[in-house]
């Protein structure tokens, strides 16, 4: 009997502290099932905290890429992709702003900035669609511009060279309406009107021409200026003026004739000396229509 109690007092204080030993196992898993919760958590705020990061940066990235097309922003007045970017940039804004003050995250917010960045990845990929297809066009634009350049000034140069070709063709026909002369010759006279062959004994100069034929000179009566300059440079005479290219010219003498465009031969201009002549060149010119018809030097012996 006493055995007996003695094995129900062991087997009691063994149930005792198997369920002392339970208690203390259910308490240490209990509390080894709190830490790891506790880490499964932190971890998860560590991923959440990181996708936020990273997230922020894909947004940084995207507003740095619309930025350089921000400038052409004007291009597309009244688009409504610049009013759908603007907003979901300020939703990924205030989305930011509220994860960063927010000490526990949520994967619902992070989804939701998730979302928002993709819309903003999408829009801007459509933006920058637009722009190229605009640089395209402008770029389509500016070569048909360059082409339509160059045909302008192809045309310009083709109507300068008409105009010069004009005015080639106007100098020629002015030059043909001339009148011409030939055969000029400067003869010192005797008294008696024989020549002489020293200039120091002349009492007269004879200048004779002949005018050829000419269909493209205007007929009428034609005013022929006569002046003859002396070794010494000075004009023979002084019989009055004429115009010529907008001046005064003075002459030595002249002479009307009819001319019809048939030739005129032996035309004489005649011009009384009136002081000593020196022994020298001498120049005859003859103008007419506000033309110089001829200026030729001749050797005069005393």
């Amino acid at each position: 009997m006493k055995n007996n109690s003695k094995l129900l007092w062991v087997a009691v204080g063994l149930i005792v502290l198997l369920i002392i030993a339970i208690i203390f196992s259910v308490f240490q898993l209990t509390s080894l099932k709190g830490e790891v919760e506790s880490v499964k958590a932190e971890k998860e705020q560590l991923q959440l905290t990181n996708d936020q990061l990273q997230l922020a940066n894909e947004y940084e990235a995207i507003n740095s890429q619309f930025a350089q097309y921000e400038n052409q922003a004007t291009q597309f007045a009244g688009d409504t992709i610049l009013a759908k970017y603007t907003a979901a940039k300020n939703k990924v804004e205030q989305l930011l702003k509220e994860l960063n003050s927010e000490k526990v995250k949520s994967q619902k917010r992070i989804n939701e900035l998730q979302n928002e960045i993709a819309t903003l990845r999408g829009l801007l990929k459509h933006y920058i669609a637009q722009v190229d297809s605009l640089g395209k066009e402008n770029a389509g634009l500016r070569a048909e511009n360059e082409v339509i350049k160059n045909e302008n000034r192809n045309l310009s140069n083709q109507v300068m060279e008409v105009e010069r070709r004009n005015e080639t063709l106007n100098e020629r026909m002015t030059l043909a309406e001339k009148l011409n002369v030939t055969g000029v010759s400067l003869t010192a006279l005797q008294k008696n009107g024989k020549p002489e062959k020293k200039i120091t004994k002349a009492k007269q100069l004879l200048v004779s021409f002949t005018i050829p034929q000419n269909n493209s000179t205007p007929v009428g009566n034609k005013t022929i200026y006569l002046r003859i300059i002396n070794p010494e440079g000075s004009l023979l005479g002084n019989a009055g003026n004429f115009t010529f290219e907008g001046g005064s010219v003075p002459y030595t003498a002249k002479k009307t004739i009819e001319y019809s465009g048939d030739e005129i031969s032996g035309i004489t201009i005649y011009w009384d000396v009136n002081t000593t002549l020196n022994p020298g060149d001498y120049t005859v010119e003859l103008f007419a229509d506000n033309y110089r018809l001829a200026s030729k030097h001749f050797t005069m012996t005393k």
